[in-house]
């Protein structure tokens, strides 16, 4: 299920017994062509729940924080809040995970549904090959003077940083303007994850803006 969950876009010593196995429990679907993903909708909402679980109740978020006066959620607080937690705290935090090479992906999944549950949901997309995790946020809120019902759609795509920055920027542009369009939002953040160690989080911390295809998404380093 790991690799699976990170997008990974090729995995060493995969059996196919053991594809297989996991396929017989209904967990994942193999295409024809041999795409691998997760079975359906519900099981990409109830696995990363279940693995992130004992984190999510462990992390002390609440919406009210990230809340702006019209009702929608201030994304860029609640990134720049998560990027500054994932600093201080995910050296301790990702080893409690079964999934160490997810575990980054998972942490904020749980930063997210921590704050979300109860008044919106996370969509989840995932597929080997994929190099990705794809995230949809579904915030509800009122708006205008007569408080119309209606909802706040925000793209994140999460990536693990495997080649150069540069590349992977590029590549993440790309696949976050058209994850945006199929979701029909304007709001985009590009999450990229740099497992080195050997660089200082100096490095790896950045945040800014890029203009794609006449969308604005917004990169995080971590």
């Amino acid at each position: 299920m790991e690799p699976i969950l990170v997008g990974a876009g090729q995995v060493q010593n995969l059996r196919p017994d053991d594809v297989q196995y996991v396929a017989d429990l209904g967990l994942i679907k193999v295409a024809r062509n041999g795409a691998i993903s997760i079975a359906n909708r519900i099981y990409q909402e109830v696995i990363p729940r279940e693995l992130s679980w004992n984190i999510q109740t462990g992390i002390i978020q609440q919406a009210a924080w990230y809340l702006l006066p019209d009702g929608l959620l201030d994304m860029d607080k609640l990134l720049c809040a998560f990027q500054q937690f994932f600093r201080e705290n995910s050296e301790h935090w990702v080893e409690r995970f079964d999934y160490k090479e997810a575990g980054p992906q998972l942490l904020l999944q749980a930063f997210l549904q921590r704050i979300v549950n109860g008044g919106g949901r996370v969509e989840r997309e995932y597929g080997l090959g994929r190099m990705r995790t794809d995230l949809l946020i579904i915030w509800p809120y009122k708006a205008g003077v007569q408080n119309k019902a209606t909802v706040q759609k925000v793209v994140i795509e999460l990536k693990v940083l495997h080649k150069s920055l540069d590349d992977t920027i590029a590549e993440g542009l790309k696949q976050t303007r058209e994850y945006m369009d199929r979701c029909d939002t304007d709001q985009g953040h590009l999450v990229i994850f740099d497992r080195s160690r050997e660089k200082r989080w100096e490095e790896k911390i950045f945040k800014r803006e890029e203009k794609y295809q006449n969308k604005t998404v917004t990169l995080w380093g971590m």
